[in-house]
């Protein structure tokens, strides 16, 4: 039996009982990872018709501008779905640090032993 779900064109998200998807955002120039986020199906269809990234914040419970207030916005190049529709994975230009600490991406430290260390 075909999942059309997993192998057709419709775009078909499979919401989390939150009413959430994961969001993966990488950088269109080198690839790496800046951040992961959350969207529901307003913070998504505002992204695809904006071409600005727009997330679903759940601490504030609020949509969320990438940018709106520190001006660190992120262009989006191209959106994707995995194969499940249950992540999405946004390539972005981003004009500023992902991270709300001022760092280019949220994932600036690794796991060394049982400590952490910066990643150069």
């Amino acid at each position: 039996m075909t999942d059309s779900r997993e192998t057709g064109l419709m775009l078909d998200p499979k919401w989390g009982a939150d009413g959430l998807i994961t969001a993966v955002v990488t950088d269109g120039h080198s690839g790496g990872v800046l951040m992961v986020a959350h969207m529901n199906a307003q913070a998504l269809k505002a992204t695809v018709d904006s071409g600005e990234a727009v997330f679903w914040s759940r601490s504030r419970g609020e949509l969320w501008r990438k940018g709106a207030t520190s001006g660190n916005t992120m262009r989006v190049r191209e959106v994707r779905i995995d194969c499940d529709q249950d992540a999405v994975w946004l390539i972005v230009d981003a004009a500023g640090p992902a991270c709300h600490t001022g760092e280019r991406s949220c994932f600036y430290r690794r796991i060394h032993g049982v400590g952490l260390e910066r990643v150069e």
